[in-house]
């Protein structure tokens, strides 16, 4: 209930059965285009019998990349150089589009260091795949929001306004 007004609201996650396992394990897609731990987050609101759903998804960066886990707190990210990447990433965004429509991709990893090969090689992927039922915003988030600086999800939030409305 809010200002008196009572409503439903529903949270659910479907995770993928493709490509499912721990962290540092399993990353990056399949020739298939499944992501690692790809899952899927439906809100629902029902409100005097009418209905709003938003889903959001969330997976590995979908191109072939590895990244071992040994002594090191974190591990460098491996991008695979004996592979058309092209291929994998086309159908996972192929078939996202046909499951889920237009699609905003929100690259929350650090743009510099170790992770920053992922965000060039994905921003250069989707520019390449030229696709207007998909747009691409990468966001440093840890860079951004350091010292539990929350408040600066606002930059993130300003530059996803007119795409979130539509």
């Amino acid at each position: 209930s809010i200002n008196g007004k009572c409503f439903d609201w529903l949270l659910i996650s479907r995770r993928s059965c493709f490509r499912a396992g721990v962290r540092y394990y399993v990353r990056g897609i399949d020739s298939e285009g499944h992501a690692a731990n790809f899952v899927e987050t439906e809100q629902i609101v029902h409100y005097k019998g009418s209905k709003a759903s938003f889903v959001q998804t969330r997976g590995s960066i979908p191109f072939f990349w590895s990244q071992r886990p040994n002594l090191k707190y974190k591990p460098k990210p491996q991008i695979s150089k004996s592979v058309n990447h092209m291929d994998g990433f086309q159908r996972h965004f192929d078939s996202q589009i046909i499951s889920y429509g237009k699609q905003m991709i929100v690259n929350l990893v650090n743009q510099k260091g170790s992770e920053k090969p992922l965000e060039q090689t994905f921003s250069k992927m989707v520019n390449s795949m030229a696709n207007g039922m998909v747009r691409y915003v990468a966001f440093d988030f840890h860079k951004e929001c350091s010292r539990m600086r929350w408040d600066r999800l606002q930059i993130l939030l300003d530059q996803l306004a007119d795409q979130q409305d539509e």
